[in-house]
Protein backbone atom coordinates (compact mmCIF):
# COMPACT_ATOMS: atom_id res chain seq x y z
CA UNK A 1 0.00 0.00 0.00
CA UNK A 2 1.61 3.15 -1.53
CA UNK A 3 1.72 5.96 1.36
CA UNK A 4 -0.19 9.05 1.90
CA UNK A 5 2.91 11.32 2.25
CA UNK A 6 1.33 14.72 1.59
CA UNK A 7 -1.39 13.68 5.04
CA UNK A 8 1.37 12.21 6.80
CA UNK A 9 3.39 15.41 6.99
CA UNK A 10 0.19 17.55 7.78
CA UNK A 11 -0.11 15.11 10.46
CA UNK A 12 3.54 15.09 11.72
CA UNK A 13 3.25 19.48 11.54
CA UNK A 14 1.15 18.87 14.08
CA UNK A 15 2.97 16.73 16.08
CA UNK A 16 5.25 17.85 19.30
CA UNK A 17 8.05 16.62 17.79
CA UNK A 18 9.47 15.29 21.25
CA UNK A 19 10.50 12.12 19.56
CA UNK A 20 9.06 10.34 23.42
CA UNK A 21 8.13 7.22 22.08
CA UNK A 22 4.96 7.67 25.01
CA UNK A 23 2.19 7.61 22.09
CA UNK A 24 3.95 3.71 21.23
CA UNK A 25 5.77 4.51 18.76
CA UNK A 26 9.40 3.80 19.88
CA UNK A 27 10.80 5.97 16.81
CA UNK A 28 9.42 8.85 16.85
CA UNK A 29 6.82 11.48 15.79
CA UNK A 30 7.16 10.60 12.29
CA UNK A 31 6.11 6.66 12.51
CA UNK A 32 2.44 7.59 14.89
CA UNK A 33 2.00 10.01 11.94
CA UNK A 34 2.18 7.09 9.12
CA UNK A 35 0.13 5.17 11.65
CA UNK A 36 -2.53 7.92 12.29
CA UNK A 37 -2.86 8.06 8.51
CA UNK A 38 -3.93 4.80 8.30
CA UNK A 39 -6.56 4.97 11.06
CA UNK A 40 -5.03 4.35 14.08
CA UNK A 41 -6.37 6.90 17.28
CA UNK A 42 -5.22 10.54 17.33
CA UNK A 43 -5.23 11.01 20.60
CA UNK A 44 -2.07 8.97 21.87
CA UNK A 45 0.08 12.09 22.05
CA UNK A 46 0.95 12.48 25.73
CA UNK A 47 3.30 16.08 25.35
CA UNK A 48 1.17 17.53 22.46
CA UNK A 49 -2.43 17.01 25.53
CA UNK A 50 -5.47 17.75 24.57
CA UNK A 51 -4.65 20.80 21.48
CA UNK A 52 -2.89 18.41 19.48
CA UNK A 53 -5.88 15.77 20.06
CA UNK A 54 -8.24 18.15 18.83
CA UNK A 55 -6.31 19.64 15.96
CA UNK A 56 -5.56 16.30 14.93
CA UNK A 57 -9.45 15.73 15.10
CA UNK A 58 -9.69 18.87 13.10
CA UNK A 59 -7.56 17.61 10.13
CA UNK A 60 -9.01 14.40 9.84
CA UNK A 61 -12.61 15.19 10.49
CA UNK A 62 -12.76 12.65 13.22
CA UNK A 63 -14.59 12.87 16.41
CA UNK A 64 -12.63 14.32 19.27
CA UNK A 65 -11.31 11.93 21.71
CA UNK A 66 -9.96 12.63 25.23
CA UNK A 67 -6.29 12.82 25.04
CA UNK A 68 -4.38 9.93 26.91
CA UNK A 69 -3.73 11.20 30.28
CA UNK A 70 0.19 12.99 31.33
CA UNK A 71 1.22 12.28 34.61
CA UNK A 72 2.32 16.02 34.73
CA UNK A 73 -0.22 18.87 35.62
CA UNK A 74 -1.83 20.58 32.88
CA UNK A 75 -0.32 24.03 31.89
CA UNK A 76 -2.26 27.22 30.76
CA UNK A 77 -2.22 25.94 27.09
CA UNK A 78 -3.60 23.06 28.17
CA UNK A 79 -0.80 20.88 27.20
CA UNK A 80 1.26 18.99 30.31
CA UNK A 81 4.07 20.56 31.91
CA UNK A 82 7.11 20.57 29.77
CA UNK A 83 9.86 18.62 31.92
CA UNK A 84 13.42 19.04 31.00
CA UNK A 85 16.68 16.46 32.27
CA UNK A 86 19.35 17.22 34.10
CA UNK A 87 22.40 14.95 35.20
CA UNK A 88 23.67 15.06 38.24
CA UNK A 89 27.00 15.74 36.97
CA UNK A 90 29.41 14.65 40.51
CA UNK A 91 27.43 10.86 40.01
CA UNK A 92 28.02 10.83 36.19
CA UNK A 93 30.29 7.77 35.10
CA UNK A 94 30.57 9.17 31.79
CA UNK A 95 29.01 5.67 30.12
CA UNK A 96 28.22 7.75 26.96
CA UNK A 97 24.59 5.48 27.30
CA UNK A 98 22.60 8.44 27.86
CA UNK A 99 24.52 10.16 24.68
CA UNK A 100 22.78 8.07 21.94
CA UNK A 101 19.37 7.42 23.89
CA UNK A 102 18.79 11.57 23.12
CA UNK A 103 17.12 12.03 19.97
CA UNK A 104 17.89 15.47 19.63
CA UNK A 105 21.40 15.52 20.71
CA UNK A 106 20.99 17.75 23.45
CA UNK A 107 23.77 15.76 26.10
CA UNK A 108 27.55 15.89 25.19
CA UNK A 109 30.46 14.06 26.76
CA UNK A 110 32.99 11.79 26.35
CA UNK A 111 33.52 8.05 27.84
CA UNK A 112 34.52 8.13 31.40
CA UNK A 113 34.44 11.62 31.63
CA UNK A 114 31.45 14.08 33.11
CA UNK A 115 28.25 14.42 30.98
CA UNK A 116 26.03 17.61 30.68
CA UNK A 117 22.97 18.43 28.88
CA UNK A 118 22.01 21.21 27.11
CA UNK A 119 18.56 22.06 28.87
CA UNK A 120 17.60 24.57 26.09
CA UNK A 121 17.80 21.67 23.53
CA UNK A 122 16.46 19.21 25.99
CA UNK A 123 12.50 17.65 25.18
CA UNK A 124 11.98 16.02 28.43
CA UNK A 125 11.36 12.85 26.29
CA UNK A 126 13.21 10.64 29.65
CA UNK A 127 14.62 8.83 26.86
CA UNK A 128 18.18 8.98 28.74
CA UNK A 129 17.38 7.87 31.93
CA UNK A 130 16.26 3.92 31.66
CA UNK A 131 20.14 3.74 30.01
CA UNK A 132 22.03 5.45 32.84
CA UNK A 133 23.72 2.56 34.99
CA UNK A 134 24.20 5.20 38.34
CA UNK A 135 20.90 6.87 37.84
CA UNK A 136 21.94 10.52 37.99
CA UNK A 137 19.35 12.14 35.73
CA UNK A 138 16.53 14.14 37.07
CA UNK A 139 13.46 15.60 35.45
CA UNK A 140 12.84 19.26 36.62
CA UNK A 141 10.39 21.86 35.80
CA UNK A 142 10.70 23.78 32.28
CA UNK A 143 10.21 27.23 34.07
CA UNK A 144 10.53 29.15 30.96
CA UNK A 145 7.53 30.94 29.13
CA UNK A 146 5.01 28.76 27.36
CA UNK A 147 5.65 29.02 23.54
CA UNK A 148 3.60 31.02 21.48
CA UNK A 149 1.74 29.01 18.59
CA UNK A 150 4.48 30.53 16.20
CA UNK A 151 7.00 29.79 18.62
CA UNK A 152 5.86 26.68 18.70
CA UNK A 153 6.27 25.87 15.18
CA UNK A 154 9.58 26.91 14.86
CA UNK A 155 10.51 24.89 18.12
CA UNK A 156 8.93 21.83 16.09
CA UNK A 157 10.75 22.20 13.01
CA UNK A 158 14.05 22.86 14.86
CA UNK A 159 13.68 19.12 16.99
CA UNK A 160 12.45 17.42 13.98
CA UNK A 161 15.61 18.43 11.81
CA UNK A 162 17.88 17.51 15.00
CA UNK A 163 16.10 14.24 15.56
CA UNK A 164 16.69 13.64 11.40
CA UNK A 165 19.93 14.44 12.03
CA UNK A 166 20.71 12.12 14.76
CA UNK A 167 18.94 9.53 12.88
CA UNK A 168 21.87 10.02 10.02
CA UNK A 169 24.38 10.15 12.21
CA UNK A 170 23.26 6.94 13.87
CA UNK A 171 22.48 5.34 10.79
CA UNK A 172 26.10 5.77 9.61
CA UNK A 173 27.67 4.74 12.77
CA UNK A 174 25.57 0.74 12.95
CA UNK A 175 26.85 0.74 9.59
CA UNK A 176 30.26 1.42 10.65
CA UNK A 177 30.63 -0.97 13.40
CA UNK A 178 32.46 -3.90 12.89
CA UNK A 179 30.60 -7.26 13.64
CA UNK A 180 26.66 -7.52 14.21
CA UNK A 181 24.53 -4.48 13.35
CA UNK A 182 22.57 -4.05 16.46
CA UNK A 183 19.79 -1.07 15.20
CA UNK A 184 18.08 1.14 17.72
CA UNK A 185 14.30 1.04 16.96
CA UNK A 186 14.06 3.35 14.23
CA UNK A 187 12.79 2.55 11.00
CA UNK A 188 15.27 4.16 8.73
CA UNK A 189 13.40 3.68 5.82
CA UNK A 190 10.52 5.50 6.80
CA UNK A 191 12.34 8.49 7.49
CA UNK A 192 14.48 8.13 3.89
CA UNK A 193 11.37 7.88 1.97
CA UNK A 194 9.48 10.56 3.44
CA UNK A 195 12.43 12.90 3.49
CA UNK A 196 12.48 12.65 -0.65
CA UNK A 197 8.85 13.26 -0.60
CA UNK A 198 8.99 16.40 1.69
CA UNK A 199 11.33 19.45 1.51
CA UNK A 200 12.61 21.17 4.19
CA UNK A 201 14.23 18.09 6.38
CA UNK A 202 17.35 16.89 6.06
CA UNK A 203 17.66 13.91 3.44
CA UNK A 204 17.89 10.43 5.32
CA UNK A 205 19.62 7.30 3.61
CA UNK A 206 19.52 3.93 4.20
CA UNK A 207 23.10 2.71 4.34
CA UNK A 208 24.63 -0.56 3.65
CA UNK A 209 27.30 -2.41 4.90
CA UNK A 210 29.65 -2.03 1.59
CA UNK A 211 28.36 1.44 1.16
CA UNK A 212 31.32 4.08 1.79
CA UNK A 213 30.48 6.08 4.42
CA UNK A 214 31.64 10.48 4.85
CA UNK A 215 33.62 10.91 8.16
CA UNK A 216 31.63 11.33 11.58
CA UNK A 217 30.68 14.25 12.94
CA UNK A 218 33.31 14.92 15.46
CA UNK A 219 32.70 15.59 19.52
CA UNK A 220 33.71 18.45 19.21
CA UNK A 221 31.67 19.87 15.70
CA UNK A 222 28.75 17.88 17.66
CA UNK A 223 29.07 20.62 20.75
CA UNK A 224 29.78 23.48 17.99
CA UNK A 225 26.43 22.67 16.60
CA UNK A 226 24.60 22.39 20.02
CA UNK A 227 25.89 25.83 20.75
CA UNK A 228 24.86 27.47 18.05
CA UNK A 229 21.09 25.98 17.94
CA UNK A 230 20.96 27.48 21.68
CA UNK A 231 22.12 31.04 20.77
CA UNK A 232 19.52 30.46 17.76
CA UNK A 233 17.13 29.77 19.99
CA UNK A 234 17.64 32.42 22.40
CA UNK A 235 17.66 35.10 19.86
CA UNK A 236 14.19 33.77 18.57
CA UNK A 237 12.87 33.80 21.55
CA UNK A 238 14.34 37.68 22.37
CA UNK A 239 12.90 38.75 18.65
CA UNK A 240 9.19 37.24 18.62
CA UNK A 241 8.60 39.90 21.60
CA UNK A 242 10.65 42.82 20.27
CA UNK A 243 12.26 43.32 16.90
CA UNK A 244 15.89 44.38 17.35
CA UNK A 245 18.41 45.29 13.99
CA UNK A 246 21.45 44.18 15.72
CA UNK A 247 19.79 40.84 17.22
CA UNK A 248 17.95 40.03 13.50
CA UNK A 249 21.81 40.71 11.99
CA UNK A 250 23.50 38.61 14.45
CA UNK A 251 20.85 35.67 13.81
CA UNK A 252 21.44 35.98 10.39
CA UNK A 253 25.14 35.35 10.85
CA UNK A 254 24.75 32.15 13.44
CA UNK A 255 22.37 30.96 11.23
CA UNK A 256 24.26 30.98 8.23
CA UNK A 257 27.34 29.70 10.50
CA UNK A 258 24.88 26.61 11.19
CA UNK A 259 24.31 26.05 7.67
CA UNK A 260 27.60 25.99 6.71
CA UNK A 261 28.66 23.88 9.55
CA UNK A 262 25.99 21.43 9.19
CA UNK A 263 26.70 21.15 5.13
CA UNK A 264 30.48 20.25 6.09
CA UNK A 265 29.05 17.24 7.74
CA UNK A 266 26.50 16.02 6.55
Amino acid sequence: MSLNFPLIQQIDALLPQTQCGLCGHRDGCLPYAKAISEGEAANKCIPGGQPVADQLATLLSRPKLQAEESIWPTQSDGRPQRMKAIIREEECIGCTKCISACPVDAIVGSGKLMHTIFTDLCTGCELCIPPCPVDCIDLIEDTSPIPQPKEQVVLQEDLRTRYYSHIIREEKRNTARRGPIVRAEIDTALFAEFSNHVQNVPKVEVYTENQPLKTETSAKTTIQLARLRTQIKKLEKQLSVREDEKKRAQLQVLEAELTELQGANA
